[in-house]
């Protein structure tokens, strides 16, 4: 297959030459939230041409990482999926965004957010320790839709709900800054809540137990969002 190689015979040096091509960890990060329409792609990997990222799914395609399959009418496009490798390889790809957000530091201007990517954040620095049995409903503007997402903590660690259920509190951001400032402690759930950047209801004093349930702080440089009043429209 063409591409650049290394020329060495090393398993790491086979992973760079994969991995270490533009857009591709991007893509894999979006296809970890779910199948994805070639547009989808493109929405979400702004700057990115079509014929490169054709070439990115391809080549990702021939070496199993992503599979596709055909959508049923009335919407008979392509839907592309993490492949048998893919899913071999979301272990390490928790790790490299654990790895990264030591230097994520605060955001530069013109820097690109998905609001489903908060999900994606909540998955990867979900804290696999004992939490606080608390849980939460986290609702986040997505154009003329809602990301919604439910977070529980307790003694195996904290999870992403997958069927709605009962909550100690309701958060609705206004921004996906706004929830990682939340969830790594850089931003404090009463001083959201003063400020307008966020609407909460239920137990209130919940709002302190939430960056608890994520590993987003500690020896990593957590996101630093805008302050909660710069956050509101």
């Amino acid at each position: 297959m063409s591409g650049f190689r290394y020329a060495q015979f090393c398993p790491l040096a086979r992973a760079a030459e994969i991995l270490g091509e533009r857009w591709t960890l991007l893509i894999l990060r979006e296809l970890v939230l779910g199948g994805r329409r070639f547009s989808d792609l493109r929405r979400a990997l702004p700057g990115v041409s079509t014929s490169v990222l054709a070439e990115r799914l391809a080549r990702l395609e021939a070496r199993g990482l992503v599979a596709q399959r055909r959508l049923p009418p009335p919407a008979p496009a392509a839907l592309y999926e993490l492949g048998p490798n893919g899913r071999a390889f979301l272990p390490a790809l928790v790790e490299l965004a654990r790895f990264g957000l030591r230097f994520l530091g605060p955001p530069h201007p013109g820097d690109h957010v998905e609001p489903g990517w908060v999900r994606l954040a909540f998955q990867l620095f979900a804290r696999r320790t004992p939490t606080p049995a608390r849980s939460f409903e986290v609702r986040l503007p997505d154009g003329e839709q809602e990301v919604v997402l439910q977070v529980a903590g307790g003694p195996g660690g904290t999870s992403l709900r997958e069927e709605p259920g009962p909550v100690d509190a309701r958060i609705r951001a206004r921004s996906p800054l706004v929830l990682l400032g939340l969830a790594s402690g850089a931003l404090a759930g009463a001083a959201a809540l003063a400020g307008g950047a966020i609407d909460a209801e239920g137990d209130l004093e919940a709002l302190a137990d939430f960056p608890a349930l994520f590993e987003m702080s500690a020896s990593r440089e957590p996101p630093a969002p805008p302050g909660a009043g710069a956050e509101t429209p």
